[in-house]
């Protein structure tokens, strides 16, 4: 199994970092774990363009024979065992690769949008798109111990 995490902008906080590197430590047990970053375009008097720029890159970064899903306000919201079984259900029926795309913050260009089989919201909520990714592998590191009904999730 093969996750990847497309991500735009960098994480500069240490304390969001060392949350990232456990979780990516954890997750070796159950998949090859793949995150890319991209840098997020300044942003200028012309928003819809940056969002296209970056919109741009994230689609030259997606793997063939993937299954696309946006981490999108917009999208549907799943309690933890519900995305554990959309996980399972795509490794089972779909693919053995995984994509999760992270927008900067103008969010997800709707080209890349368009590509994505899925969307995930976290909330209706509001929150930093740096907090989006341990929001994520957190959730997906649970959704590996639901799977396998080891102890963790609650």
């Amino acid at each position: 199994m093969k996750i990847t995490l497309i991500c735009v902008g960098s994480i500069k906080e240490n304390y969001l970092k060392d949350a990232i590197n456990e979780y990516k430590k954890r997750l070796t047990k159950y998949c090859e774990l793949n995150i890319i970053e991209l840098e997020d375009k300044a942003i200028g008097k012309d928003l819809e363009k940056v969002k296209k720029q970056e919109g741009e890159e994230i689609i030259k970064k997606i793997p063939n024979n993937s299954y696309v899903i946006a981490c999108d306000e917009h999208g549907l919201m799943l309690n933890s065992v519900d995305f554990a079984n959309k996980i399972d259900e795509i490794y089972s029926y779909k693919t053995n690769n995984i994509t999760f795309i992270i927008g900067g913050s103008l969010g997800i260009s709707k080209e890349v949008l368009e590509k994505c089989d899925y969307k995930l919201s976290f909330s209706k909520m509001t929150f930093l798109h740096q907090f989006a990714r341990v929001f994520l592998l957190e959730q997906i590191y649970r959704s590996f111990k639901i799977l396998h009904n080891e102890t963790y999730h609650k």
